[in-house]
């Protein structure tokens, strides 16, 4: 009889399932790297910004040594573009470290975790892996539905993740909506309010959520860099609070969590308004050149505010994945959302123009053959 270790609700995660890579896909069908197409994992087309790549190098220098454990340039830059002092921000590696780290400091066994129906897969993990109840809402049009979160909250409710916009479904919600939930949220219950879409909100859209930090003092913002930042693979993310939620993370987080080159190239990122805004215009057109399409195809789609579009590919349960295994052997990735209990749909990334159009050419043939 084999030994079983740590306790059952750890037991139970089933590990997160990243966008398969290149090299992944490549081994598997046989395929030339060099001609396949990645639209999977939400990840800027342009790379990184080249001043992020040219403080990198700068920065290498010093790898012997271990970085800045506080991160004091990175979070200048941070006070500098949000205004906030720094004793309101926690370092990340990536924002999933942001919210697991405000799963292991307000949650306890037991204790009740809302969000949504539909949404990122990691509020769930974090939930697991710290014994807590997860409250699962029932999505509204594949979106947050406010009202039954807000009913959901009991005197066990802990922590609330509240995205947006959402991963995978794209949708947003208006800024008085959330401020009026805000508002309605009691003391103990910390909400997590995770916008790594952000920077891809229209002029008309966006809305000061630094604000809401300074009003609500259990209100928790979270950032990455990883979007239109380009700093996936350096993995970069932050949360700005009120001290009485950053001192908690503060004490918790790994030392170091952040390393030298991250740091270095995230600083040089946020400064770079010239990429962040050519980003945010790529994204534009490339939504509208892929929704087009599918508009053309006759497929349904959910409107989108990120870097992505989540596409329905038939009425079939297995349509998701027999429609996703189609297209890698064509050297297309892009990611199945069976998990998320939408097993006729994909999540696009929006990339590149030319491989957006390498995707609809894929997906134009596979739904012919269909």
């Amino acid at each position: 009889m084999s030994l079983q270790f740590g306790p059952d609700y750890v037991r139970a995660i089933a590990p997160y399932q990243g966008g398969k890579p290149i090299s992944e896909v490549a081994r598997e069908f046989g395929l030339d790297e060099s001609r396949i197409v990645k639209l999977a994992s939400n990840e800027n087309p342009l790379g990184m910004p080249e001043s992020a790549k040219q403080a990198m190098i700068a920065a290498m220098a010093e790898t012997g040594r271990y970085p800045d454990a506080n991160g004091f340039e990175l979070k200048q830059a941070i006070t500098e573009k949000y205004g906030v002092p720094q004793e309101w921000i926690t370092l990340g590696n990536g924002s999933n470290d942001i919210l697991e780290l405000a799963a292991h400091a307000f949650v306890q066994p037991g204790h009740e975790v809302v969000y949504a129906q539909y949404s990122f897969a990691v509020y769930a993990l974090a939930t697991q892996a710290v014994g807590g109840k997860a409250v699962v809402v029932p999505a509204k049009d594949y979106g947050h539905d406010l009202a039954a979160m807000r009913a959901a909250i009991t005197p066990d409710t802990r922590l609330v993740f509240l995205a947006n916009p959402n991963n995978p479904t794209g949708t947003f919600l208006p800024a008085a909506d959330i401020d009026a939930f805000l508002k309605s949220v009691p003391q103990h219950v910390v909400v997590v309010l995770d916008e790594a879409y952000n920077e891809y909100l229209a002029a008309e859209q966006q809305y000061d959520s630094i604000q809401w930090v300074r009003q609500y003092p259990n209100l928790l913002v979270s950032r990455t860099m990883s979007k239109a930042y380009g700093l996936a693979g350096l993995r970069v993310g932050f949360g700005i609070a009120q001290p009485g939620i950053t001192d908690l993370l503060n004490r918790i987080r790994q030392p170091f969590n952040v390393n030298s080159l991250a740091q270095a190239a995230a600083v040089a990122a946020l400064n770079d308004k010239e990429f962040l805004s050519r980003s945010a215009k790529l994204n534009a057109d490339g939504y509208q050149q892929l929704t087009r399409a599918f508009e053309a195809m006759g497929l349904e789609y959910v409107p989108s505010f990120g870097n992505f579009v989540l596409v329905k590919v038939g009425n079939e349960d297995g349509a998701g994945a027999r429609i996703n295994l189609a297209l890698l052997k064509r050297g297309i990735i892009v990611r199945p959302v069976g998990n998320y209990g939408l097993p006729q749909w994909l999540r696009v990334s929006i990339g590149l123009p030319e491989e957006n159009e390498a995707f609809l050419a894929a997906l134009r043939q596979v739904m012919a053959e269909a």
